[in-house]
């Protein structure tokens, strides 16, 4: 569970994840591509949004529960797929135990640490997130399995564009911890003890391959060696993620919108949901803030498909203006891995407590008895703070 204790916010979490992770893996998680600006954009963005409390009526109670891809959940929090990543041995584990404990949504990284069967076991209400990767009878393959180990729904991830270069530097990530790696690296794992006794009490090293990626009794190959097949195969088209949604009867959900265009032919192919994001700022830099491009998609498909947010909270007055201006519910990716790298899944269940804290707090200052009360008109906007991107392109 670690030893990092109980900590109030999700700033404080990032502070001790780097404190406690060897100087690459901070950096990994920390990522961002070119310039950074989509990366700070996603989390400054919320800080322009403001609101006007009231000071008597509200209410004693405040809901926070709701529905999300047919699950029903205690707080509009889910947590959003990443890849693989040497924060925790427990991993992806932990993580879907936290979630479980706090009542809500895993979703699973067809990149993950840990296979999903793994996954679904210590979270039942696990989606399962995959690239097009590969030839389309590997990605059946690939749902099979996930629909065998009982995933609820399938997250499709559409938003990546392979930007590598950061202006600030990327870490240095092995393929593999073979003998080579870990003399070049022991000078960080030594200079993080509780990280590296965290991985000694396992007796084994992190593990950099991704078992969901092919049939559960195969070997599962590396990071980069899938990696690899996903930059080389063929981006698809409408009519290939048209065809993915066939082969899924269950909750359908693509992630990577910002533009109203493509919020549409997310509906006309059948999506069930739509995640707006950027990837964290890991995209096209200079891309908008989810924050400013969710009013115009939720406005535009919002009775339609349910709307996501996934970039950029850290607070549970994110949460809410997220909803304010159209969200269902928001996915969470950063601000869990800095608590699962600060206390393991006992942090990643204090990051939750501190966003549902933060959503009552704010539902009591707006005088509001639910999530589901929520408008536009609870959020002050300032002049040319959104974007709508793709309105006017014809589908």
């Amino acid at each position: 569970m670690g030893d990092g204790g109980w900590f109030e916010t999700v700033a404080e979490a990032q502070r001790r994840a780097k404190k406690r992770l060897p100087k690459s893996v901070y950096a990994a998680l920390l990522a961002g591509s070119e310039h950074g600006v989509s990366y700070r954009d996603n989390t400054e963005a919320f800080a322009q949004l403001g609101f006007a409390p009231h000071v008597a009526g509200q209410s004693a109670k405040r809901e926070l529960s709701t529905t999300v891809m047919g699950e029903q959940i205690s707080l509009p929090v889910i947590i959003s797929p990443t890849g693989v990543q040497a924060v925790h041995p427990d991993g992806e584990v932990a993580v879907a135990r936290a979630a479980a404990a706090r009542d809500t949504a895993m979703g699973l990284s067809s990149f993950a640490s840990k296979p999903v069967e793994d996954v679904v076991a210590a979270n039942p209400r696990t989606f399962f997130q995959m690239y097009w990767m590969g030839t389309k009878d590997s990605m059946l393959r690939h749902l099979e399995r996930a629909r065998a180990a009982g995933a609820k729904g399938l997250i499709v991830t559409l938003d990546w564009s392979f930007s590598h270069g950061r202006d600030w530097g990327s870490p240095v990530i092995p393929e593999r911890l073979d003998l080579k790696a870990m003399v070049r690296f022991a000078p960080e794992g030594l200079a993080r003890p509780h990280w590296l006794m965290d991985f000694a009490r396992t007796r084994r090293l992190p593990d950099l391959t991704v078992p969901n990626v092919v049939g559960r009794d195969e070997r599962p190959p590396t990071f980069f060696g899938a990696y690899g097949e996903w930059m080389t195969t063929p981006p698809p088209s409408w009519q290939d993620i048209a065809w993915l949604r066939a082969q899924w009867e269950g909750p359908f959900l693509l992630k990577g919108i910002c533009r109203v265009d493509d919020a549409r032919r997310a509906v006309d192919v059948g999506a069930t949901a739509l995640s707006v994001s950027n990837h964290g700022g890991n995209n096209l830099d200079t891309t908008p803030a989810p924050i400013r491009a969710l009013p115009a998609v939720a406005q535009a498909v919002g009775d339609q498909i349910e709307v996501l947010l996934d970039g950029g909270v850290r607070r549970g007055s994110d949460v809410i203006k997220a909803l304010a201006l159209g969200a269902k519910a928001v996915l969470i990716g950063r601000a869990y891995l800095w608590g699962l790298a600060a206390n393991g899944q006992a942090g990643v269940e204090n990051v939750l407590d501190i966003l549902r804290g933060g959503m009552d707090s704010a539902l009591l200052g707006l005088r509001r008895s639910s999530v589901r009360e929520l408008t536009p008109d609870d959020v002050l906007v300032p002049p040319g703070f959104t974007r709508t991107l793709g309105a006017d392109a014809s589908s």
